[in-house]
């Protein structure tokens, strides 16, 4: 049985040490320990052990949380044979995650309803839980924020921290055009990233129409070819992935 005094002495290190699970297990641990004659080795694998898993388990939380995903949307959830066909074919590939580590692109360009954004924020998730560093943003919030941030002249800052994702979702491309200034702040900080770290884009218009939200050929132009170099595209075109689960929640509900 550990004495009170070493018991008080025991609480305070782990606090200083910021040793939370090992705080909250010693003691189970211990009687466990003693029950099942487990040398002192053992014992203190095991209670590190449990400490290590914690902070794994806090990290990604912390990940997820900052990555600031509107909902959360994983794979596992996916209806796979409802994705249009070209992404029942690539989706084992991107769930390896290797695009993330060869900084390559990835668009999602396809009808609305079709699991763009289920995809994307999927595949963010699990990065996530994965160690890589996460932003998801619509592409009007970017380009507002970009705008925000040029007029606070804290553009530079924000650059910085825009290069050191591993991952960024943009999603939305395409619901909204944007003016001038706004095509090329979007071009400018998306273009910093190729090569070098990964951009996730959802799009519901085909490349040849995206010219409807830059409004400049020249500027669409450059966009495609930086965007699409060695990237990987998926055609998302296909039956609403959000209509049949309408359809399917109606009947559930004896509504139709």
């Amino acid at each position: 049985m550990i004495n009170k005094e070493v018991s008080d002495s025991i609480e305070e290190l782990t606090k200083s040490l910021r040793l939370p699970a090992t705080r909250r297990h010693y003691t189970e641990l211990a009687k466990d320990a003693i029950s099942t004659n487990m040398d002192y080795k053992e014992y203190l694998f095991r209670l590190l052990q449990m400490e290590y898993d914690a902070r794994n388990e806090n990290a990604v939380k912390n990940r997820i949380r900052r990555a600031q995903f509107p909902l959360k949307k994983y794979l596992e959830d996916l209806e796979v044979d409802c994705l249009p066909e070209d992404a029942q074919r690539k989706l084992r590939m991107l769930k390896t995650l290797d695009f993330i580590e060869t900084g390559q692109n990835l668009i999602l360009a396809g009808n609305a309803g079709t699991g763009k954004s289920h995809i994307a924020i999927g595949l963010g998730i699990k990065a996530c839980m994965e160690g890589y560093k996460v932003w998801y943003t619509s592409v009007p919030s970017l380009i507002n924020l970009l705008k925000e941030t040029r007029a606070q002249q804290s553009l530079r800052a924000f650059e910085n921290r825009f290069l050191k994702y591993d991952l960024i979702i943009a999603d939305e491309l395409g619901y909204i055009s944007f003016d001038k200034e706004g095509s090329e702040l979007l071009f400018t900080h998306l273009s910093l990233r190729t090569g070098q770290k990964s951009t996730i884009v959802t799009t519901n218009l085909s490349f040849d129409r995206w010219d409807e939200i830059f409004q400049d050929p020249v500027l669409t132009a450059a966009m495609v070819d930086r965007l699409t170099h060695k990237s990987y595209i998926i055609n998302m075109n296909g039956n609403s992935y959000r209509i049949k689960e309408t359809q399917e929640w109606l009947k559930k509900e004896n509504l139709v």
